[in-house]
Parts: C-alpha cells; structure tokens; sequence
C-alpha cells in the first residue's frame, strides 16, 4: 500500500466520505479486486482505505512476520490457488474472504520467516537495482542510436542497400552442410534443432540456400517487437543452410562497409521505413511480409563515408550491448539462480552450449524453416 497522493494515477475522492473510510495500520493486508495480480497488499504504513476494500491483520502477530506473508500473497503458487476462492468475470475476478479463510498454509517459525523476508528484500532490491541499471542503459543506448542515424553530417551518406551487398543465392547441392538454422529475432541466426528441440526443415536440404559465418539473412515474417521482420548475422557456426523463402547477403568486397556496422543498424528501426514504402500496401499472408528482394535491396542506408568511423561506431554499439545484455543476466539470475538469460522452470531449455551460455525459450517454429 502506498499514500494517494504518491500515485501518478489522479483519483478523485470526496474528503467528507473519509469518515467511512477502513484504518489500515502497518503489517496489515488490504484485498483488493485484482486478482490475477495476488489481490492482497500489505501495507507498511498507517492510512485509511475505501470501504470496499477488505482489511485484515493476523490474530496472533506474535507468531507471524507479515514482511514473510507479503511474498507468499504474491507468489505465482499462491495465486493459482485463489482460482478455488474468486468469483466473477470482471477484470480481476473477486476474492471471497471468508472461503480465503479455509485455505491451509504450511509455514515456519516467526525467526525463519523474518529470515526468510529479509533474504527475499535483498534479493528485490539487487533485482530492482540491475532493472534501473538495464532501464538506464537501454534508455541511453536507445537515445545514442537514434541520434547516429537521425544526424545529418556531411560525414555520412545516403545508399542504396544493394549498392553495398551482394545476394547470396548458393545452394547447398553437395550437402556441404546439414545444420538447419532459424532466426531468432533475440540472438540471430540459431541451429533449428537445437533451438525448437526439433527439426523443422525438411531432411533433404540440397535446395536450401548455404549460409556462410559473416553473412546476414532476412527473415520476412513479423512477430511481437520486429513488425518488419529481421535481419541476423550467422556468427555462431561455420556454415548452415536456410530456406529459400529468406533473403541472404554478404557485404561486397570492393564497398567500405563494414559488417559489424551493418549489424548495428539491422537491430534499429531506421531500415523499417523502406520496407513499409515497398511491401504492398496490405500485404502480408499471416504476418509474412510481401516484399521481394530486389525491392528489399533498395532500402536506403545511413553510412559513414569513413569506414573506420563505421567500425568504431560497431564495437561501441556491441560493447554497449553486450554491457545491458550482462546486467539483465544478473537480474535474471537473482531470480532464478541460472546466470544464463531465462530460468529452466519457467518453460525455457538451457542452450548454454549451443548459444555460447544463453538459455532460449521453446519458441513455435517460423513459417520460413519448414
């Protein structure tokens, strides 16, 4: 619970109906209407409440650390049991008291929950404290690209997309390779098997396109956060074979492009424009854009004539994000004691090996990979 006047939320109230108001007093619990988020909020402090709300305190204090209970209240276990005690079909289903207060609950000493709730405060405020750090970071590394790509300099150029690579168009006839890769919009250009923990690309893969380390691939199809698709570098693997369906290519070797810059810029938006200017207007066939790839090479690019200020502005974008990337695993890992970027227990498998100590998420296939 937190004062009203300290919520970014203007609430209206009449003061004369304070008088109706509950008294909450500190290491009581206030039920509220959502819950899907818990329902119950402890409060620290001492203030009064609508009327609406429930209030309840613990009849023998002396035997219970509300700090301990304020986590079990919100727990994902404790909130799945609520499904047995609400009601309703509003947003934020109603939670019965009185059958709340048939539920069993097995807990420890009042020590051990004061043990317990000072381990878990700790445990928050390191959480909260790589959150702001990512937020900080992000906002800065957000702003940083923004203002790269929007300066007009006399330093910088407009070009063409195809001007500065060429397609890549080599099967693999002589099955040169047999790893089937997929783009994951997060880390790039992935082994599919691994990855799904199956394989989705047909067993004869002579017809895919072979894929070389270095060279990028376009994946048309859009999911949440890529509304234009997106654009990895194979940086894993050696070589590995896509499905035709992508758009492949490789910095020209005669052009001052570098590939790392290239890299950087794929992972903006600033391409977006040019490929909603090209796909036709209402295109797409289940979130797979229409664009073909000479429309694709046609984009236009923001570069640096100078190509050492194009490396430089890669490896400071990288190190940039590798730095987020570190404090979101520390983040992660206080939560679940896996210093990889997701926790096994949450519907994620462990891919340290394949994706250099990363954990990936059991994605649905990408239409492309079949």
């Amino acid at each position: 619970m937190i004062r009203r006047d300290e919520n970014s939320i203007n609430i209206f109230h009449d003061k004369k109906n304070e008088a109706g108001y509950k008294r909450v007093l500190p290491g009581q619990f206030v039920i509220h209407l959502r819950s899907f988020q818990g329902g119950f909020a402890h409060s620290a402090i001492e203030g009064i409440t609508s009327p609406a709300y429930t209030v309840f305190g613990f009849s023998e204090p002396e035997k219970h650390d509300s700090e301990y209970w304020k986590y079990v209240f919100t727990s994902k276990s404790f909130i799945q049991r609520l499904e047995t005690v609400t009601y309703g079909i509003r947003d934020g289903r109603s939670i019965s008291y009185e059958e709340f207060l048939t539920l069993g609950f097995v807990y420890p000493s009042k020590a051990e929950q004061t043990a317990i709730a000072r381990y878990l405060d700790k445990l928050s405020d390191l959480i909260t404290l790589h959150q702001r750090k990512c937020v900080f970071l992000f906002g800065f590394f957000q702003a940083f690209i923004s203002m790269i790509f929007t300066a007009s300099t006399f330093s910088w150029e407009q070009r063409k997309l195809g001007e500065l690579v060429d397609r890549v168009v080599r099967k693999n006839i002589n099955n040169e390779s047999t790893l089937p890769l997929t783009i994951s919009a997060q880390y790039g250009l992935v082994d599919q098997i691994t990855y799904f923990n199956n394989r989705v690309a047909s067993r004869d893969v002579s017809n895919y396109y072979l894929v070389l380390n270095g060279e990028f691939a376009y994946n048309k199809s859009t999911s949440d956060g890529y509304p234009f698709g997106a654009v990895k570098r194979l940086d894993l693997y050696e070589k590995g074979v896509l499905s035709t369906l992508y758009i492949v290519f490789a910095p020209k070797k005669e052009q001052q492009i570098d590939s790392d810059y290239l890299t950087v810029f794929f992972d903006t938006d600033r391409w977006h424009k040019g490929v909603a200017e090209r796909a036709a207007e209402g295109a797409r066939n289940h979130g797979l854009l229409n664009i073909s790839a000479e429309d694709f090479f046609d984009i236009d690019l923001s570069v640096p004539k100078d190509i050492v200020e194009q490396k430089q502005i890669g490896a400071f974008i990288r190190q940039l994000d590798n730095l987020i990337t570190l404090h979101q695993r520390k983040g992660k890992a206080a939560v679940s004691g896996c210093s990889n970027d997701a926790n096994n227990s949450k519907g994620v498998c462990c891919k340290a090996r394949d994706f250099g100590y990363k954990c990936h998420k059991k994605d649905e296939p990408n239409r492309f990979d079949a």
